[in-house]
């Protein structure tokens, strides 16, 4: 029976089986009867966790059985285990020697919430994205052979991955190396959002479509008047259903297909993994799972549960209350003002690959169905698709993570940029994203969109910033971006009129003494605090391309030390502009830049990680203060 919240524990549960278990290795030493009680306990344990500690949910749930199957039948770490995406890992790391950490998960200096080679030698790839499994395998597959090395290698790649090319690229070239690799596509109709053309989902429209309803009712009608023909028609039928089921389609490509099989059947599982061990080449196993198996509310929501924060038993099921809308996130803001220009224009088309919820897209969904295109985890095919649209006078918004468009990067040089196309990007989860760390942060979109001509590229201090530079952008003619974090901002009052600020231009928000600090983004509460208690100037850049030339000569002309703060990488970013342009009129100020190091930050709460990386309030003013003394300024 499935759990609900109340079910949860709020003590550790009495896990006897799951006690023994260090690694795979005492997995294999179980009987099937045991387990099946393992899988059980795993499923409780993950329960108990992520309720303690928040984190990604449903994805685990749902290949509980097969995390447990894949250790007993495969000789783990030897053999090797690509995930996908990551976010179904959590029992993978139960049952490998990482159970009595799991309670820091996501927390600094605790587990990772996804893969990481460096945290585990069963973390046999890193991974945050999507689709990535099956070439990272073809390639280890390939390499073990090259050097005479006899070991299975196994991608677990879910159903919403093979919406992006890139599976599809390695499909391609795992058929032509014959490498021995076995893919098992886990196929529970959802990635993080529903998904668009999820398998089940494409053959059942398939079978329904008007194309071959119309088809299969023509070709009776044709042949209705001869009466030998009836076992000729039904016989067309089932081949031409052959002709696009799975198998047929993955042999064709090149595998040897099986499947689909329940994957929450823990006996069927192990049997068919252990018939398919031996078995040479490229080999697909199919199996059905359920986002969210065994807890109740997870299993009727997998959108709403696919990750949760702590969970607090209650008498009823609640979900963690939104900010109020005084308060919005930069989601929302996003979000309100989509729907709002999509009033005040027609030509307006929102673009999402596979983020619509995360992006705050789904009152933009629901109102202008016909004008929202959710393009699945396809960001190269988002971006070009978006040129396209831009070609024939559309005006298509792309909302994106700042993370997922470095996958569409020559798309956005050769498709759009070059091309001077009318494309607005929103870029969401810009600069540091929290728990979910390193492969999520937005810490390069400066960097390399700044670099790139005719790009417009906009950092938006506040909420009511976002909303104006948005339009701003949006009125632009040509590729414009605009950049917010993730989270609620300062409380700024956001004007419901739309104004169009002038491009290039900062805004000066405090006048001080010897030191100007240029602030590009979120940061400016932060730098206003600083200005107050060293008298430094401070201004909101608000673009990071154009740059306020006549702004920062002035301010450099009349400072003793110049400093640049951004949530962005230093190498490359706004503050390098700007050291890039004083260089070019000859001005040779002293100048600081702040920003992220050149390292890939570690996980934590976003406050953590801002004093980690010297962008906390403290960091800031001590930082400042010590180039003063270094100077002899004041």
């Amino acid at each position: 029976m499935a759990k609900t919240f109340q079910d949860i524990p709020t003590q550790r549960p009495h896990t006897p089986i799951l006690d023994e278990i260090d690694s795979p290795h005492d997995v294999r030493e179980l009987d099937l009867q045991k387990l099946v009680v393992l899988a059980d306990e795993v499923r409780a344990y993950l329960l108990y966790c992520v309720g303690k500690t928040g984190g990604h949910f449903g994805a685990g749930l749902g290949v509980i059985e097969l995390t447990v199957a894949l250790h007993y039948v495969f000789n783990t770490p030897d053999d090797r285990v690509i995930w996908d995406v990551g976010h179904q890992t959590y029992p993978h790391k139960i049952l490998t020697g990482r159970r009595d950490q799991m309670l820091s998960m996501r927390q600094q200096g605790g587990l990772s919430g996804f893969p990481k080679r460096s945290e585990s030698l069963f973390d046999t790839f890193g991974v945050g994205h999507s689709s990535t499994s099956m070439s990272a395998a073809l390639g280890m597959a390939m390499a073990a052979a090259q050097q005479g090395i006899e070991r299975k290698t196994v991608a677990v790649m879910g159903d919403g991955a093979m919406t992006a090319g890139m599976a599809f690229e390695a499909i391609n070239h795992a058929a032509h190396v014959d490498a021995n690799l076995l893919v098992v596509l886990n196929d529970n109709q959802m990635s993080i959002s529903r998904n668009v053309g999820g398998l089940s989902t494409y053959f059942s429209k398939l079978w329904s479509s008007k194309f071959y309803t119309q088809f299969r009712e023509t070709g009776k009608k044709a042949l209705s008047s001869m009466p030998s023909t009836s076992n000729f028609v039904r016989r067309t039928e089932e081949y031409m259903k052959s002709m696009v089921s799975p198998a047929t389609i993955f042999e064709e490509l090149g595998f040897y297909y099986v499947g689909p099989i329940d994957g929450h059947n823990l006996t069927l599982l192990i049997e068919t993994l252990d018939n398919l061990k031996d078995v040479k080449g490229a080999v697909l196993l199919h199996i059905i799972t359920h986002k969210g198996k065994g807890f109740a509310a997870a299993e009727d929501d997998p959108v709403g549960y696919h990750a949760l924060t702590k969970i607090e038993p209650k008498a009823e099921i609640q979900k963690v209350i939104a900010p109020t809308p005084a308060q919005p996130k930069y989601q929302q803001v996003f979000g309100d003002w989509l729907c709002d220009m999509a009033e005040l224009d027609g030509r307006l088309i929102g673009i999402t690959p596979a983020m619509c919820d995360g992006s705050g897209m789904n009152e933009f969904a629901e109102r202008f169905p016909e004008r929202f295109e959710d393009v699945a985890i396809a960001e190269q095919h988002a971006v070009t698709l978006a040129a396209g649209m831009a070609c024939e006078g559309a005006k298509p918004v792309v909302a994106i993570y700042s993370t997922f468009l470095q996958r569409a990067y020559d798309q956005l040089i050769h498709d759009v940029a070059l091309q001077n196309l009318d494309v607005l990007f929103a870029i969401d989860r810009a600069g540091l994203v929290g728990e979910d760390g390193a492969t999520h942060a937005g810490a390069f979109d400066i960097s390399f969109l700044r670099c790139i001509p005719n790009m417009l590229v906009m950092t938006p201090s506040d909420e009511n910033e976002t909303r104006q530079l948005l339009y701003t952008g949006y009125q632009h003619s040509g590729p414009a971006a605009v950049r917010y974090p993730r989270g609620i901002g300062p409380g700024v009052a956001i004007e419901k009129d739309l104004r169009e600020l002038p491009i290039g231009k900062g805004v000066l928000r405090r006048s001080g003494t010897h030191v100007a600090i240029l602030n590009f983004g979120t940061l400016l509460q932060s730098a206003l605090r600083v200005g107050d208690r060293m008298d430094a100037s401070v201004a909101d850049m608000r673009f990071a391309k154009p740059l306020d030339e006549a702004l920062i000569a002035d301010l450099a002309s009349r400072h003793g030390l110049l400093v640049t703060l951004e949530e962005n990488s230093i190498a490359g970013g706004a503050g390098a502009a700007v050291s890039e342009y004083l260089a070019s009129i000859g001005i040779l100020a002293p100048i600081l830049h702040l920003g992220l190091p050149d390292v890939f930050g570690d996980h934590g709460k976003h406050p953590q990680q801002l004093r980690s990386a010297g962008l906390d309030e403290e960091s800031i003013f001590a930082a400042i203060s010590a180039r003063v003394e270094q100077l002899h300024i004041g």
